[in-house]
């Protein structure tokens, strides 16, 4: 796959510059982050797409074998044993472009990260 050289400046550019079955997951995924958390602000932020609310939520991205999601280390933490068969880091983890995207998992996720988010301003 051919990874977009130019930077874009929302999130519908940043989707639309990859080629149609990536576009396809991308979508999916903005759309099960959007449903678990419909009052987030969608932008651009470190140039890949972000859902905020109350601070950071979520970011997400394509690669060229993968897609990034980015709940942060404390959500990485609690859902660890749901995430142990992807690749991950202290904040990522890598779902592989070739196998099912477990949207189910990632509006749990973003459901935690939205209550954390919620709890840390009061």
């Amino acid at each position: 796959m051919e990874m977009p050289k130019k930077q874009q400046k929302t999130m519908d550019g940043y989707i639309a510059a990859f080629p149609p079955e990536i576009q396809g997951i991308l979508r999916k995924l903005r759309l099960a982050i959007r449903e678990s958390a419909p009052n987030a602000e969608e932008t651009i932020r470190y140039g890949i797409p972000t859902f905020r609310q109350n601070g950071n939520l979520v970011h997400f991205a394509a690669f060229k074998k993968h897609i990034g999601f980015y709940p942060t280390p404390s959500a990485i933490a609690v859902f660890k044993n749901e995430l142990s068969p992807y690749k991950q880091a202290k904040g990522s983890v890598q779902f592989p472009i070739d196998e099912p995207i477990p949207f189910g998992l990632v509006k749990r996720i973003v459901r935690y990260r939205v209550r954390e988010n919620e709890s840390r301003k009061k």
